[in-house]
This record gives C-alpha cells, sequence and structure tokens, in this order.
C-alpha cells in the first residue's frame, strides 16, 4: 500500500516517515507539506540521506496517490482534507484534535477556540485510542473508510494509567491528580521562546495549570471507561510540566484506593514500607496485568521497577509501574510522546483500519540513550 503523510515536514509527520519506512505492508510513501511545499524531505531531515528520498508534495496530491492518508496539521486545518480522502474512499488518521471529540462540537470549540467546519464527517469519525476502542475502529472501518482521531500525548499516558482502577474496583472516590512532564517536542518544531534552549533547559516549569486543552479529553476518555463498567465518574486535576528532555511523557497519577487497601489515613498512613504494604502492591500489580493482559504495547512492570521515560525511547510502549502510599494508589506511566503519544499509535491504528498485524512496525526495541 502507498501511505500517504500530510505535514511530513513536522516533528509528527518526520516520526511517521521513519516508522512506515519500516513497515512491511507500505510499499510507498507520498509526502505533503503546506509549509514546505517543493523541499525534500531528505534535505529537511539528513537523517533519512541514503534512506528515505522524495519530494514535499501538496496535500491534494498526497491524497490522489495514497491507499490511506494520516494528517499531522495543526488543530482545525485538516478537515477538508478528511472531507476529500472519504470522498476518494480511502481512510485518514488525523492526529489533530479535529476528531477526537466525536459529535461533541461544544467541548471542542470551547478549548480550541473554534467549532467543526464540517460537523458530518464525525459520522465517520472513531476516537483512535486502541485500549479503549478498538472493536469501535474495526467495526466502523469494515463499513468502509473511516476518519481516526488520534490521541493527544498528555491523555493517552493518564487514561492507560487510570482505566484498570475504575474497571477493578480499586477507585473509592474523591479527585484523581494527574502530574505529567513532557519533553519539548510536544510543542512542535515551529521556534517558540518557551522551547528555547535557554529558557527551558535544567528547568522544569509548569505550565498552562488547570487550563490545558488536554484535560477534557482526559476527562472523556475517564467517562466512558467509568461508564463502561458502570463505576463512578472520578472528578480530576491535570497539571503539566515542561521537561528539558527531546521525547518522552513521564504521568503521576494518585488515586485514592477503598476497602482494606486505603484504610490506612492520617499518622497511620505516614509509616515505612512493610510487608502488608508489599502485598498489597502485588496484588493491584497482578490487576493492572490481567487488565493489559492482551495489550501488544502495554508493560506492567515488576516491583521493583519505576517507570521511565528513558525505557520507552523511540518505542510505542507504555510502561506502567503501580506504588502504595497509605490509601492511595501511585500510578507511573511512561511514553514516547512521539511514538505512542503521536506517530505510533497513529500506525498503531493503521493496522487496525487495515486488518494487519497490530504490532507491525512496531516492534522497535526501545533506545536506552
Amino acid at each position: 500500500m502507498i501511505a500517504g503523510i500530510i505535514g511530513a515536514a513536522g516533528y509528527a509527520g518526520a516520526e511517521l516517515v521513519r516508522l512506515l519506512h519500516g513497515h512491511k505492508k507500505v510499499s510507498g510513501l507520498s509526502l505533503g507539506s503546506v509549509s514546505k511545499e517543493g523541499e525534500r524531505i531528505e534535505n529537511v531531515y539528513p537523517n533519512f540521506l541514503s534512506k528515505i528520498s522524495g519530494p514535499l508534495v501538496t496535500p491534494e496530491e498526497v491524497i490522489a496517490a495514497s491507499d490511506l492518508v494520516f494528517g499531522a496539521l495543526p488543530s482545525g486545518a485538516g478537515e477538508q482534507y478528511a472531507q476529500s480522502c472519504l470522498e476518494k474512499g480511502i481512510s485518514l488518521i488525523d492526529l489533530s484534535a479535529d476528531f477526537r471529540f466525536d459529535d461533541d462540537e461544544e467541548t471542542y470549540e470551547a478549548w480550541y477556540g473554534k467549532g467543526y467546519a464540517i460537523p458530518e464527517l464525525r459520522k465517520n469519525s472513531v476516537y483512535g485510542l486502541p485500549e479503549l476502542n478498538r472493536e469501535r475502529i474495526k467495526t466502523m472501518a469494515a463499513s468502509g473508510p473511516v476518519i481516526v482521531g488520534n490521541p493527544g500525548c498528555y491523555p493517552t499516558g493518564a487514561s492507560l494509567g487510570i482505566f484498570p482502577a475504575l474497571a477493578k474496583e480499586l477507585y473509592a472516590g474523591g479527585t484523581i491528580i494527574v502530574d505529567s512532564a513532557s519533553g519539548i517536542t510536544g510543542g512542535g518544531r515551529a521556534p517558540q521562546k518557551s522551547f528555547h534552549f535557554p529558557e527551558c533547559s535544567d528547568s522544569v516549569s509548569p505550565y498552562k495549570v488547570g487550563a490545558h486543552r488536554h484535560l477534557p479529553e482526559i476527562n472523556r476518555n475517564v467517562r466512558q471507561m467509568a461508564a463502561r463498567f458502570k463505576r463512578p465518574v472520578p472528578p480530576l486535576v491535570f497539571t503539566p510540566h515542561l521537561a528539558p528532555m527531546n521525547r518522552g511523557i513521564l504521568s503521576t497519577i494518585y488515586i485514592p484506593l477503598h476497602g482494606e487497601r486505603g484504610a490506612l489515613s492520617g499518622e497511620a498512613a505516614i509509616r515505612p514500607p512493610s510487608k502488608e504494604t508489599e502485598t498489597h502492591e502485588a496484588e493491584i500489580r497482578e490487576l493492572y496485568s490481567s487488565f493489559y493482559r492482551d495489550e501488544p504495547f502495554i508493560r506492567v512492570l515488576p516491583q521493583g521497577l519505576t517507570a521511565s521515560t528513558g525505557r520507552v525511547r523511540q518505542s510505542n510502549f507504555c510502561d506502567i509501574s503501580v506504588h502504595l502510599a497509605g490509601g492511595t494508589l501511585i500510578v507511573v506511566t511512561a511514553i514516547d510522546n512521539m511514538v505512542k503519544g503521536a506517530a505510533g499509535q497513529a500506525v498503531q491504528n493503521m493496522n487496525i483500519v487495515m486488518g494487519y498485524d497490530e504490532a507491525e512496525g512496531l516492534e522497535t526495541v526501545p533506545a536506552l540513550f
């Protein structure tokens, strides 16, 4: 098949080029760029020299030449291309936020500052977090061309850390807190002052506190999982941080526990680890492992290991570690924001849509350094 990428000159687009080049079912790439039309991809990204070569053409040319298209454009810029894909009878994997909220235009407009340009496209769209919506993606793809709204990076790591606590009735009620730290590639390739080396090196900074547009996406995912298992919907607090690294998102998630695991409070909760704590942690770890047993890209880590961005670099894995502190479950998740948080998850969605092995093109062993 020929895979097209609109927005191939951006970070997520270039990562798609890298991953699809090694995909056994992809025989060729059609690469497009609005800002760098006419240039060659290997000149924009010299790491592709002698391996990947081709001109950056118009989005229309990409759609005409492709069997499936990836949209790696800013939110609000790609609906016209989604419509063109459907008219041609091919699917689109969209990496922007335009198709992450289905027909909930009110939420999208409130957080992204504009409404849907072509609302009717949502009849053919599906939210693309495989661990939440795999069967729905398959069902819609079996009926014809589909638009897959690829999830945001923060919502991927946060949601995957929370889902088992809801499904396995660990959550006791109260607020779930998510603190996440992201590498600077999450801000895209266009230069910005906050991502300038002197501004972000040797410093970790919270940003958009209480106002990050990924909060409603996390909330939507958690709400849907809670409804699936008939659990109460937890209120969420989400705070993102910019970390001085290129890649990765580390999310630390605090979930109130119920039952005997959550019985400790006050001074009783402030005590050193014990055999009892280890036993409870092991029980919860097994619940998380059983929930994700059939997921190819979720690794629930054994006792003694804590999730770290360095161990998922350039891979599509989400590593999860579970810990106890008194009556609170602390879940740590780590993903590569450019792979499982963007391009890798998009390839995973392509595999589902096309009926390929879900892990095809994504089996690279993580690079530790």
